[in-house]
């Protein structure tokens, strides 16, 4: 973009022979930058100044201290869990295993953040549980960077990673169609590559539970497991039940772990702006940076001007819908699943992306912000539609 007033820069022309680079990127780990004939990654870079960087992360680490407390003023209420939609075949679980040390709840989570054209900062959600773009974040943005002549701030992922799980020390790795959805099981095999672990990789849907134990389908008893699996299927997949069970008494200890669900559900928001205006729970510094980074965040529609709708639990913008300001639909995701079928809604004022010209024409950008061991790092960029969702596209995003 030529707007002087856009904090961001749109730097580069694709490469003249992209079949190259998407080689050089499948070779280093990122194996989807192509994905059914279709172009997921843009070649080009995006900037930001340092000096919004620097914001960004100090708003990431304000909001990750803010939803630790909110979690834990919900732990073990139900009214509360029932409140931001937390699935009861879960509840037993969350009370009865010992909530992680400050800060720590989940080590492996992503903030998306509305970062508009003249900087400012607004909270979309929190992915605690089951984030994806670690590829693209810690592998192929600091080769894209590099390759430009930039440093980009997401080079200290993998060691993060590398001490989270040195601490939890998964024995297996497990995605849903794992060796067939090359996101998630380029995502599990990238952390397992980083973390320095021998491990064994699995699909969840080859594993099964005899009388409380997790087992691969060759019976190879499973302890410590890292998923990518939302903790909220537990109420609608069948076995379900049987694993909550195995976590509940200890025979499977899984990552992230359970509490992280509390920071996943968008209906902590909710809770988190309830609790600002009500004058609840937070000291000055924390409702300065509510109100400085949050939006406005409520479990009904009470909205006089343009506001979201979507599930607790959506996921890849299948749930998202937007209002104007007279509150009619305007645009709705078609393409995810809509899971607002199955969990409860949350209702949130409308900010502005940022808008950036790229070769594919103007998009939208999505901020994401990895939290890896309690740590702030690592940027995601998407850029796409006023939601973003499946069919938005990877750019590398750093800072000048």
């Amino acid at each position: 973009m030529t707007d002087e007033n856009n904090i961001f820069e749109v730097v580069g022309r694709p490469h003249p022979d992209r079949s190259e680079r998407v080689a050089k990127l499948a070779e280093l780990g990122f194996t989807w930058a192509d994905l059914e004939e279709e172009e997921y990654w843009i070649d080009q870079l995006v900037l930001m100044p340092k000096e919004t960087y620097a914001e960004l992360e100090q708003a990431a680490a304000a909001l990750w201290r803010i939803l630790d407390k909110a979690a834990r003023y919900v732990h073990r209420r139900p009214d509360l869990y029932e409140l931001i939609g937390i699935p009861p075949i879960l509840w037993t679980m969350l009370d009865e295993l010992p909530i992680p040390e400050p800060g720590l709840i989940s080590r492996y989570a992503r903030f998306d953040f509305a970062v508009a054209n003249d900087g400012t900062i607004k909270l979309l959600e929190l992915n605690a549980d089951t984030p994806t773009g670690y590829v693209e974040a810690s592998i192929a943005t600091p080769w894209l960077m590099e390759q430009a002549g930039y440093d980009s701030p997401n080079a200290r992922m993998k060691d993060l990673v590398a001490e989270a799980w040195a601490i939890e020390r998964p024995d297996t790795v497990a995605c849903v169609d794992y060796g067939w959805h090359l996101e998630d099981s380029g995502t599990i095999e990238a952390l397992g590559r980083h973390s320095g672990l021998d491990l064994h990789y699995e699909d969840c849907l080859e594993l099964w539970i005899d009388e409380g134990t997790l087992k691969n389908k060759d019976g190879r008893t499973i302890e410590r497991m890292f998923a990518l699996y939302p903790k909220e299927w537990m109420a609608v997949d069948d076995a379900g039940e049987a694993l909550s069970y195995a976590i509940e008494t200890g025979r499977l200890t899984i990552f992230n772990g359970p509490h992280s669900i509390l920071l996943q559900s968008k209906g902590l928001l909710a809770a988190v702006w309830g609790l600002y205006e009500l004058g609840l729970l937070f000291d000055a510094e924390e409702r300065q940076a509510i109100a400085k980074y949050m939006l406005p965040t409520y479990n009904k529609p009470v909205f006089a001007g343009g506001f979201v709708s979507k599930s607790m639990f959506g996921r890849e913008g299948g749930s998202v819908r937007l209002f104007d300001e007279e509150g009619r639909l305007e645009l709705e995701d078609q393409e995810g699943f809509d899971s607002s079928v199955l969990f409860p809604t949350v209702y949130q004022k409308r900010a502005e992306l940022a808008r950036i010209d790229t070769v594919f024409g103007e998009r939208h950008l999505l901020t994401g912000l990895f939290v890896l061991n309690g740590t702030p790092c690592g940027l995601l960029g998407r850029a796409g539609g006023p939601i973003t969702g499946n069919t938005s596209h990877f750019i590398a995003l750093g800072v000048k």
